[in-house]
């Protein structure tokens, strides 16, 4: 089986000149199916660029990027649909939830498969499905407001996992919660990873989930280091 996601020499260069800044010196990174893992570093070390370019937000400046074994970008973009690449095989989950305040809970998880032209009456039916997969069915009417910070969190991933992406990248997905939050989602990812052979990147600085990593890619000066994670439990 083809590596999720396959990043091998990846550069990015920011400016020109005297006042280009390298953020991205030669990132290599290889994250397997039903396979979580931890991208650490400092503050400007490049985890947010290589998000970014990782998501189809920016251009790489050079390398190569590889997704179910099929390059999406080579020295240039190899997809001719940035915008359905992101939809369709790439879910997003932020720090904060930025769920819409006046849609609810299942209209929020059931807009992007309705956005990538699926029936509403299914797309809010998978919806649900979602939704009681993650213990947060009993809210599926339930508006943003009603929710508790945890039960956001819980829709921003079923929102991301609702059109079943093979790649799911979560930039600091627990900061704003407290310990026992943000091991239930630590859970919940692993869990929903296993059940779709989904390749999940967790962006965190938070010393409470770094120890549940099998694996862990510390990014330093713009490249990264791979290491064995302890793998606690959550």
């Amino acid at each position: 089986m083809a590596a999720a996601i396959e990043i091998s020499g990846l550069t990015k260069r920011y400016g020109v000149g005297d006042a280009a800044v390298d953020a991205l010196k030669g990132v290599d990174m290889v994250v397997q199916p039903g396979e979580v893992v931890g991208l650490i570093g400092p503050s400007g070390s490049g985890k947010s660029t290589l998000l970014k370019c990782l998501g189809a937000v920016i251009e790489p400046t050079s390398g190569r990027m590889a997704l179910a074994g099929e390059a999406i970008y080579d020295n240039g973009w190899r997809v001719s649909d940035l915008r359905a690449l992101r939809r369709d095989r790439i879910g997003f989950v932020f720090q904060a939830p930025h769920l819409i305040p006046f849609l609810d809970v299942t209209d929020n998880v059931a807009l992007l498969p309705m956005l990538a032209g699926m029936a509403n009456t299914r797309a809010r039916a998978r919806a649900r499905e979602m939704l009681a997969a993650l213990d947060v069915g009993h809210r599926a009417q339930a508006r943003v407001e009603q929710l508790s910070g945890g039960e956001q969190q819980r829709v921003a991933i079923a929102r991301a996992l609702v059109n079943q992406p093979p790649i799911i990248l979560a930039d600091e997905p627990t900061a704003p919660l407290d310990s026992e939050r943000a091991l239930a989602v630590v859970r919940i990812l692993n869990e929903m990873a296993q059940r779709f052979s989904t390749a999940i990147i967790v962006v965190t600085h938070d010393e409470k989930i770094i120890p549940t990593f099998r694996r862990i890619y510390h990014i330093r000066d713009g490249r990264t280091y791979e290491e064995a994670g302890e793998g606690r439990a959550a």
